[in-house]
């Protein structure tokens, strides 16, 4: 024996080292038949299992994007005849509501256990912050043919047979509205008011919610019995104002997520206490809708009676917006001459002027003393299609952005009809319809060289504004709207040392080009009631070359524009121009 060997020790194989490298040479080839054989053996075994997987995740990707149609698809024939698809969305839907939902995001899908797969979700709701669950998905049929054995406990994680998903939630206290000069409009559970005379006419109402938010209401997690604002600024500010609703959730009755409500912030509003006040006198009690804007800005000053939910034809005040396509298509200039007369024939009918008076002249004398029998005709010339195109770009067609604001609308190109409805259009006549505010940002677009405000009703925020023409037609529509106040038809609204622009308008109620028939109806009706059958409109700016402010006025069935709403908006102008807007 050997020193330091061991005693029954067998002698050690001894190799070449071309040996060694050919044992690896046969190892490394034989690795990839080796893997193969593997990959065979994997996909005898679970290639079944692997396609109920991923039905089962198409089904809850489908769900996870909304697309409740592709879910009801990979439903077996037993659970479509037992429940049709109406009933499966509206159960999905209901679920969503109660927890608030805001989007799922759809993790692991496990292997099949019986007659369920379990899938993993995490859902982000809107109250009760994150739930992360498992689902187990009840199935039938095997491999490919595999489909989901759907039962109402499968529209939430957690749920067992027979269960279902409820809520118990909360608002926490309402907070304040204040005006734009930190007084209080309204306050606490009673809605306490430092200024009850404007409160009541802009603050609004807190009542149960409309039958047709009652969904949205649902979903963002309000209780059944919550108040909520129905009317003026408590509607337009309600999200801010009710803040977060807090409570449980609960899948039958084991709570699973519990949150507390989070109060919201006060609101102060560009509401002037001044302006407001002007505007509520100007009413004068009467039915209508007055807003006053400051047009560097977009804040709204004030906003009396139906001042942005009432649409009506806006009679002439809609001239502007035809007057401004006239001078960007160059079809006529402040220079151009037409015939003194006291109407207009479109498409064969007379289309007269108001109370039938002969008015014309340059183009600046007809929009001051507000020719139908020019604008009628412009507006035919200029067509429905650049006519339409310049409304909207003042914002016709488009919704204000303001909670409870009503859209103004005209019809598309195609649907205004022949020349007469076509001039009839023009002059703020036929299906076009506006609001108080809708007219009033005509206005202050034109205040502003062409740029529309955004109206706004937060103090503080961001101006933004929309080119809607350019500065030098903005700056002739002006010119000619100063010519409408200085001896036109708006002189009612003239303020002694302040240059005020503005338009008249005198809307027609109802077929702007009646039958002879429908004409000695409409007049016999009339005098028996004795009811003006005219709407009355103005808006106005100034001062008209350096503006701080803009107002606009209407009154249904009260008359002419210039001898009712020009003299309201006056009295809105001079207490706006005393301290200035927002002093």
């Amino acid at each position: 024996m050997e020193a330091g060997g061991r005693s029954g020790a067998h002698p050690s194989p001894r190799y070449s080292r071309s040996d060694v490298e050919r044992r690896r040479r046969l190892v490394r080839r034989g690795l990839p038949a080796v893997a193969a054989l593997a990959l065979i053996v994997a996909l005898l075994i679970g290639g079944s299992g692997g396609s109920e997987r991923a039905t089962a995740k198409r089904f809850a990707t489908s769900w996870a994007d909304g697309d409740y149609g592709r879910m009801y698809q990979l439903l077996d024939d037993e659970s479509k005849a037992r429940t049709p698809f109406q009933d499966f969305a509206a159960a999905y839907r209901s679920a969503a509501e109660t927890a608030t939902l805001r989007s799922l995001t759809v993790g692991k899908v496990g292997d099949r256990v019986g007659d369920a797969i379990p899938v993993h979700l995490t859902i982000d709701t809107r109250v009760f912050g994150t739930v992360h669950g498992v689902l187990e998905l009840p199935v039938s049929g095997e491999g490919d043919q595999m489909r989901i054995a759907w039962r109402e406990n499968a529209v939430f994680p957690g749920l067992r047979p027979g269960e279902q998903l409820t809520r118990a939630t909360s608002l926490p206290p309402r907070a304040a509205l204040r005006a734009r000069d930190g007084s209080l409009l309204a306050g606490g559970d009673g809605r306490s008011t430092d200024a009850p005379d404007i409160a009541s006419e802009i603050a609004g109402r807190l009542d149960a919610g409309p039958a047709e938010q009652a969904g949205l209401l649902r979903a963002l997690g309000y209780p059944s019995d919550a108040r909520v604002g129905v009317s003026g600024l408590e509607r337009v500010f309600q999200r801010e104002l009710a803040g977060t609703p807090g409570g449980t959730l609960s899948v039958g009755g084991r709570v699973i997520a519990r949150t507390q409500p989070r109060p919201g912030t006060d609101v102060r509003t560009t509401i002037d206490p001044k302006v407001e006040r002007a505007a509520i006198a100007a009413l004068a009690g009467r039915y209508g809708g007055v807003a006053a804007m400051d047009p560097r800005t977009g804040e709204l000053l004030a906003l009396a009676g139906v001042a942005f939910s009432a649409l009506q034809p806006p009679g002439s005040t809609f001239k502007i917006v035809t007057l401004t396509g006239v001078l960007e298509a160059h079809v006529a200039t402040a220079r151009t001459g037409f015939p003194v007369t006291d109407a207009a024939t479109l498409s064969g009918v007379r289309l007269e002027n108001a109370n039938g008076e002969y008015c014309g002249g340059t183009l600046v004398d007809a929009f001051a003393h507000s020719c139908n029998s020019v604008f009628a005709p412009l507006g035919a010339q200029l067509g429905a299609a650049r006519l339409v195109d310049v409304a909207e770009r003042y914002g016709f067609n488009e919704t204000p952005g303001i909670a409870g604001a009503a859209t103004s609308t005209i019809p598309p190109a195609d649907q205004i009809g022949d020349e007469l409805a076509m001039g009839s259009s023009a002059i703020g006549q036929g299906l076009v319809q506006a609001t108080t505010l809708q007219m009033t940002i005509v206005a202050a677009t034109i205040a502003m060289d062409g740029r529309r405000p955004v109206p706004t009703l937060r103090v503080g925020e961001r101006p933004r504004f929309v080119r809607v023409t350019r500065p030098r037609v903005a700056r002739a529509v002006a010119r000619m709207m100063r010519a409408v106040v200085a001896y036109g038809t708006g002189t009612a609204a003239a303020i002694a040392g302040a240059d005020v622009a503005g338009k008249t308008g005198t809307a027609e109620i109802g077929n702007t080009v009646p039958t002879e028939d429908q004409d000695d109806q409409d007049g016999e009706q009339a005098e028996q009631q004795d009811v003006p059958e005219t709407d009355a409109w103005f808006v106005a700016f100034a001062p008209s070359r350096r503006p701080r402010i803009a107002v606009g006025a209407l009154f249904p069935e009260a008359g002419a524009g210039g001898d009712v709403a020009a003299p309201a908006v006056r009295g809105v102008l001079a207490a706006a121009l005393q301290h200035g807007p927002g002093e």
